[in-house]
């Protein structure tokens, strides 16, 4: 609902750009008038959406801060469903009257059907689906690769997720592959469906208070649901069989879908206030961040982050010695350990979008890196 009404609100704003017509008849701005949102040098006035693209990117090609997508994004009136861009659509970039740039969609054949709510047999998938290829706003593969395995529950997960209370017939500590395993909290899965097996580790807490906001996931394998109880309440206990072992199940571990469903229909922006947090944890656990990894930070829902907000990623500078105007040759500076200190100036270091918010983290993805980001750097509003 949420994001009807921010449409709707940049709707109006769109209208008061006057008609296509007006628009279309300059790719650059008029001499003698500038714009605040800031255009890549060299934007193409007209684009073809392709297959594989992300908005990220495509936003990326006419603005040098992509999360500015939404002040130049023309939302025709005529569009069901105007954030959603589809292979085909063409993008063309104008402007208004007061020079003032805008991207508007032509929809291509499949944005037309998909507006009509068509269906289309898509290969090579060989099956039937709605035609709602819409492109997402950062690579789907990254996201679902991290979805499929969690290594990360925020506290939310751990609370409400199945989890295992026997292995065969009770007595046995420890499960692996063949096991039956017995499941409190399951509802409406089917038979054959995959679950992840995680085993709830170390807590995940907030640098700055110290609070515990999740918990380490660890991968211990798959389990195929076979059939659900027949007790009622508490006494429903579903039954599983394991497909695969990474290591050791015990009781108390956590069932999760092993395909998860993670809508990426949002549009890059701006969060509405300010938000300052840092970065608690890398996925796979490596020392040094680059571009397109999943890192987790301390901030979320209740800070009134959503999918799509964007967040600048800031590295404090290193502490190095002050040795005076000679630096190491002088011969009449200080000596260690009597060398002043300083600290370098905290420096950009890259950029991070929500994906997935819980109360109190959110899970994002490194959309850009100019240095090596780590975890404990800064992350605030742009």
């Amino acid at each position: 609902m949420k994001k009807h009404f921010y449409f709707a609100a940049l709707l109006a704003l769109g209208a008061l750009a006057g008609s296509l017509a007006d628009a279309q008849n300059t790719a650059s701005p008029a001499p003698g008038r500038s714009t605040s949102v800031p255009l890549v040098p060299g934007a193409p006035s007209t684009y073809t959406v392709r297959r594989g693209d992300t908005l990220w990117a495509i936003a990326s090609k006419y603005l040098s801060e992509p999360w500015y997508w939404p002040e130049i994004w023309y939302l025709n009136p005529n569009i069901k469903n105007p954030h959603r861009i589809y292979p085909g659509d063409t993008l063309s970039l104008v402007y208004d009257s007061a020079g003032r740039p805008q991207i508007r969609v032509e929809r291509g054949d499949l944005g037309e059907r998909a507006e009509r709510g068509d269906r289309v047999r898509l290969s090579p998938q060989m099956r039937t689906l709605p035609l709602d290829q819409a492109i997402p706003a950062i690579p789907y593969e990254i996201i679902a690769a991290f979805m499929s395995k969690p290594t990360v529950l925020a506290q939310e997960d751990v609370d409400r997720l199945p989890y295992v209370v026997a292995i065969g017939d009770g007595q046995r500590n420890i499960g692996g592959m063949g096991d039956v395993l017995y499941v409190r909290g399951i509802n409406g899965a089917e038979a054959g469906e995959r679950f992840n097996i995680v085993h709830v580790g170390e807590p995940l807490k907030d640098p700055d208070s110290g609070k515990s906001l999740g918990f380490q996931g660890i991968h211990a394998g798959l389990a195929r649901f076979e059939r659900a109880g027949t007790g009622e309440g508490k006494k429903n206990l579903a039954k599983f069989v394991m497909t695969q072992s990474a290591r050791e199940t015990l009781a108390g571990d956590r069932l999760v879908p092993e395909h998860l469903e993670v809508p990426l229909d949002f549009i890059p922006r701006a969060p509405p206030r300010p938000v300052d947090g840092r970065i608690m944890s890398v996925i796979d656990g490596v020392a040094v961040i680059g571009s397109y990894q999943v890192v987790v930070i301390n901030r979320g829902q209740q800070d009134g982050l959503e999918p799509g907000h964007v967040l600048i990623i800031w590295q404090q500078g290193n502490v190095v010695s002050d040795r005076g105007p000679g630096g190491l040759t002088a011969s009449n500076q200080f000596t260690d350990p009597f060398v002043p200190s300083v600290r370098l100036p905290t420096e950009r270091a890259g950029t991070f979008m929500v994906f997935k918010a819980y109360d109190h983290l959110s899970y994002g993805l490194i959309m850009t890196a100019s240095s090596n980001i780590h975890v404990g750097d800064t992350v605030k509003s742009p």
